[in-house]
């Protein structure tokens, strides 16, 4: 399958982005950090542009190898971990920077709020 860019938009209530991915030999992991396997939301990113969706709790991926994350925390923790590494998230709960990190959760690296709907294939 081939690559494609792809724009990862908040959803209802949510914040940040949106963010252009595009995957590329080495970097085309969707790491679901969702804790019940891979979500939905990281299979349709996966199809949409190319890549492979993967569990990151059971098999995490090299960080260099994971294009975004897909994660559901409403807390702080996940939320502000992955933007503090530089590593685009995409939270399907429509939070906003909170916590600690809150200083590392930027719209350049995070979305919450994300729905299948609000990601489109670009270009």
């Amino acid at each position: 399958m081939a690559y494609r860019t792809i724009k990862v938009e908040k959803g209802p209530g949510g914040w940040g982005g949106p963010l252009v991915l595009t995957p590329k030999p080495g970097k085309d992991k969707i790491s679901s950090v969702t804790g019940g396997g891979i979500h939905p939301l990281a299979t349709k990113i996966a199809e949409m542009c190319g890549g492979e969706a993967v569990d990151g709790f059971r098999k995490p991926p090299k960080e260099s190898e994971v294009l975004c994350v897909v994660i559901d925390c409403g807390g702080t923790a996940r939320v502000g971990v992955y933007p503090m590494k530089k590593i685009p998230t995409i939270d399907i709960y429509a939070t906003s920077p909170s916590g600690p990190l809150a200083n590392f959760i930027t719209a350049e690296y995070f979305v919450s709020g994300t729905k299948e709907n609000n990601i489109t294939v670009t270009g």
